[in-house]
């Protein structure tokens, strides 16, 4: 399971139009992507910044996993994603040693990565996601 790098931060955002100039002022870059991932109920936009990306995430249903955390939590970060081999055979690995976990297996995440998401209450508060092309 052993992450070669982080691949992206997450930040929940309320709105992608408001936030993506902010960002690009910000860090001197513009933004390269922007799409909607349908089943996860959120549009993306993303940052590169040397190895590592940010990811805004904007909801787009109130009752969708970045909806209900804007709403308890506000705007701010949201998760760490880091880069596997294999996310499927990461998240299995995290569960062998006791991490409970969100996803079993890895799905389809944003830029057709695989992505898989270790539960905060095994991981001292932090969403931990990890990532693969």
């Amino acid at each position: 399971m052993k992450p070669s790098h982080i691949e992206h931060l997450g930040i929940a955002v309320k709105s992608l139009e408001e936030s993506i100039p902010y960002y690009e002022s910000l860090l001197g870059t513009k933004c390269y992507n922007i799409e909607e991932v349908k089943d996860q109920r959120v549009r993306t936009a993303f940052f590169r910044i040397g190895e590592t990306k940010i990811e805004l995430l904007e909801s787009t249903d109130p009752e969708g996993p970045i909806g209900k955390f804007l709403e308890k939590k506000g705007e701010g970060i949201h998760h760490i994603a880091f880069a596997v081999d294999n996310a499927t055979d990461a998240l299995s690995e995290a569960e062998s040693m006791g991490i409970a976990l969100i996803d079993k297996v890895s799905r389809k995440g944003a830029e057709g990565m695989n992505i898989g998401f270790l539960h905060p209450k095994s991981t001292h508060g932090v969403l931990i996601e990890f990532c693969n092309p």
